[in-house]
């Protein structure tokens, strides 16, 4: 049996800011590894979730300069869990106004799950800037990929158990729509209720991210902080469908990006954000590698990281071109 690769040492950042990018929101931004390494930039998943140290060690700290950032309203940036102003065209502007600031001429762009729609969002309006993608768990952001996980019928039918702790803290004649109803309790006035809400959010969330349950995953999902950064701002994209007038934004214009060099890495028993997403985009793209592995969804698990560590290992070539 071949040995996985693991994660890169862990690094300290070369130094972190703030950028404002409008009157509201002021985005954390940082770099690691090499200041004159080539750039690479990663998208963290939720929307909501934020970045962490651990972020940084999917990449060779002596070959890359590598930038995370805090979309808005995540993270340390500010103000936190913000909803106003949040929108999926905003967060490509945010990362325009990044890669400006670090006078950055075109990046390799690095995300999972909602960072890989963020990912795919981004190189479509700017592909001159994407010299290549490494994308983990596609989530395409269709109204069939929302419905799989927050209504009855798809996920729910794999962890019936999960399930019923989702749903408990909503009435059943609010059922029908479960985020109108869930952003509803996310939104509102009462505390308590919203912190019920996020935390039943998330934890059904983290519960059905990992191909063998984790006790580790369940306990981060459950932190109050995270839970209501990520529930109230996931709950906010998807009551508004992404923020886009098609939902099938992203394949109806992949033939934009068909020969960017693509590598995508997605488990096959991934539950939260279905396999057929990366096997329909991958037969759009001409220059895909498609790397199918035996886990599920999370960046965590043990042969998704071998998967990415090899991609960005393979993705060096790209600057030699």
């Amino acid at each position: 049996m071949k040995k996985l690769r693991e994660l890169y040492r862990p690094i300290e950042k070369n130094f972190s800011e703030y950028i404002k990018v409008d009157d509201l929101h002021e985005i954390y931004f940082e770099e690691s590894g090499n200041p004159n390494g080539k750039p690479i930039v990663f998208l963290h998943g939720g929307p909501g979730c934020g970045t962490s140290p651990d972020c940084r060690r999917f990449f060779d700290p002596d070959f890359y300069r590598i930038i995370l950032f805090d979309q808005r309203g995540s993270g340390k940036s500010r103000p936190k869990a913000c909803l106003k102003d949040n929108n999926t065209d905003a967060i490509i502007s945010d990362m325009e106004k990044i890669r400006e600031r670090l006078n950055i001429d075109k990046w390799i762009v690095f995300g999972g799950s909602w960072g890989s729609t963020l990912a795919l969002s981004y190189a479509i309006k700017h592909p001159e800037k994407v010299i290549g993608l490494i994308l983990r768990g596609i989530f395409l952001g269709r109204q069939e990929d929302i419905d799989w996980i927050y209504q009855e019928g798809g996920a729910s039918n794999i962890f019936p158990d999960k399930w019923e702790n989702f749903i408990s803290i909503i009435p059943e004649n609010e059922r029908k729509d479960l985020i109108k109803a869930y952003y509803k309790r996310l939104t509102g006035q009462d505390e308590k209720v919203k912190i019920e809400a996020a935390k039943a959010w998330s934890i059904w969330e983290g519960s059905i991210t990992t191909l063998k349950p984790s006790e580790k995953v369940t306990e981060d999902f459950s932190d109050e902080d995270y839970a209501i950064n990520m529930a109230s701002i996931e709950c906010h994209f998807w009551v508004n469908h992404m923020f886009r007038e098609n939902m099938n934004y992203i394949l109806d214009n992949a033939h934009i990006i068909k020969d960017i060099p693509t590598h995508i890495v997605h488990g096959r028993y991934d539950m939260d954000c279905r396999f057929i997403g990366a096997y329909l985009l991958s037969k759009k793209l001409n220059k895909v590698n498609l790397d199918i592995t035996i886990s599920g969804h999370s960046s965590m698990e043990l042969e998704i990281i071998d998967s990415l560590i090899k991609a960005s290992e393979n993705f060096k070539k790209l600057y030699q071109e």
